[in-house]
């Protein structure tokens, strides 16, 4: 889930964003960008891979390990939160 005090903006077709704690500024890119947008709240990473499977052509072991290696960027850069998923 995203972190608030961020601002995002499009620009060409790509997301950039800004940390107003930390004033650095980062690239999502497209796919970054769709990334961003699904996790605006609380969400797996499996719903994350099969929204971009759904997308684009990509396949699943591929498409998981490319977004569990971005969402590490992000939370090292303090820009998500993670939760462990919770089994009823």
């Amino acid at each position: 889930m995203q972190n608030e005090g961020n601002i995002v903006s499009d620009m060409d077709g790509e997301k950039v964003m800004m940390s107003v704690s930390t004033g650095k500024y980062y690239n999502l890119g497209v796919l970054g960008g769709e990334i961003w947008e699904t996790i605006q709240s609380a969400t797996s990473v499996k719903d994350i891979v099969t929204h971009l499977m759904s997308m684009y052509e990509v396949e699943a072991n591929v498409c998981e390990s490319e977004v569990l290696s971005f969402l590490q960027v992000l939370y090292k850069e303090g820009l998500i939160q993670v939760q462990d998923e919770v089994h009823s």
